[in-house]
């Protein structure tokens, strides 16, 4: 009688919603699938007609045209793949001093935002409000026009003998590398990662073992930065020259000899997304500081802590785990708002692609290329991000 029962409820599988609900998503599947491939072989047929089947072949081929600035060298004989490679250290050099000048620049505003200093936190306000209602384009052309009105060479503004501007862009003074440098490298920078690792390591162990939480790597950091400082002065003393010396850049006839040139197309780029960044980031921060409970600083006052301390070891430790992820989304729309350059003359890889896809005529090869030199970037800085996030996280016992 049970089994007859049993039969008898049995929901048929035409009513029974989870069937219903795998066969709409094979059914979605499936027209999705018949729709891109109509789409991909319409493009195909008209690409075949016009002689433009997608081909990489270009890739091997001499680009033919020079690339203003690169990071690694180049010249016209260079082939396409070689190019798109410049372009992608160029908006990867862009990306990273950015990201880290952004960073700083949004941290200070917005804890100037929350200052209790009148002057300080109206100037932060005012700045927040005018820079994050002005389109960047516009922002961008506007750093390249004032860097651009700077005097001449021969006439270039002097700050202290290390920065000169000029319409060229900006000199500056840089490190150089001595014949030296390659011993202190591999020898004493190598020896102050490995003991930094062993300590970090050592001191994990121990604070498991004790089931107590401990900070670790700013220690072992520091240990790092020791032993190759010490070598530092070691290795000059013994080569009788320092590793590392500041090339100071000098005044010649036609230009300026020594240091590193920051060419005007690349400070706009690089000024402009920092601003414009920072305001969202500042934001981020005020935000993440203020959803910290104010039992918190009550708590640190009675402890004795100074304003400073309080925000530097209580507030700022435990805001960072609430702001990791929006400053993620920030991290990725300065690296993808780098494809602006293309408009004040920084050959980035956008602008690189671009004169690619004109002289080749691969359309879709070059966008594909771009689009997965962009999602590698931004997966990669996500990953990061990620781990990072996932590092800092309360675990509850």
């Amino acid at each position: 009688m049970a089994i007859s029962s049993a039969s008898k409820t049995t929901i048929p599988f035409y009513r029974d919603t989870r069937i219903l609900a795998i066969i709409a998503q094979v059914v979605f599947a499936l027209v999705m699938m018949t729709l891109f491939w109509f789409l991909y072989t319409q493009m195909m047929r008209g690409l075949d007609r016009a002689g433009l089947l997608p081909s990489f072949n270009f890739i091997t081929q001499p680009a033919g045209f020079p690339i203003s600035e690169a990071a690694i060298p180049f010249d016209p004989s260079r082939t396409y793949g070689y190019a798109f490679l410049v372009g992608i250290t160029n908006t990867l050099r862009v990306a990273f001093f950015g990201i880290i000048l952004a960073t700083l620049l949004g941290v200070f505003l917005g804890i100037a935002r929350l200052s209790e200093n009148w002057l300080l936190r109206n100037l932060a306000t005012a700045y927040v409000e005018i820079v994050r209602n002005v389109p960047l384009l516009l922002q961008l052309f506007f750093w390249l026009t004032m860097s651009q009105s700077f005097p001449r060479v021969q006439d270039a503004v002097d700050v202290g003998g290390w920065f000169y501007l000029h319409n060229r862009g900006i000199t500056m003074a840089w490190p150089e590398a001595t014949a030296s440098f390659t011993a202190w490298l591999m020898i004493w920078v190598v020896l102050g990662l490995l003991l930094g690792v062993a300590f970090y390591i050592q001191r994990q162990m121990e604070f498991k073992r004790r089931d107590r939480p401990g900070v670790a790597l700013p220690w072992a950091l520091l240990i790092a930065f020791g032993v190759a400082l010490l070598g530092f002065f070691v290795q000059g003393i013994l080569s009788q020259s320092f590793p590392l010396v500041l090339n100071v850049p000098e005044l010649q006839r036609f230009g300026f000899t020594g240091g590193l040139t920051m060419t005007t197309n690349f400070a706009a780029l690089l000024f402009g997304l920092v601003i414009y960044t920072a305001v969202f980031i500042g934001e981020i921060v005020r935000s993440g500081i203020q959803a910290i409970n104010k039992g918190q600083r009550e708590a640190a006052r009675a402890l004795g802590l100074t304003p400073g301390q309080t925000l530097r070891l209580v507030i700022f430790p435990q805001a960072l785990r609430i702001m990791i992820p929006p400053l993620t989304s920030q991290y990725l729309n300065l690296t993808k708002n780098s494809s602006l350059a293309v408009a004040i003359g920084f050959p980035d890889l956008f602008a690189v692609a671009g004169t690619t896809l004109n002289q080749t005529g691969q359309a879709v090869p070059v966008i594909m290329m771009v689009m997965a030199a962009y999602l590698s970037i931004s997966l990669l800085t996500s990953l990061f991000m990620n781990w990072y996030n996932k590092r800092i996280q309360l675990v509850e016992r």
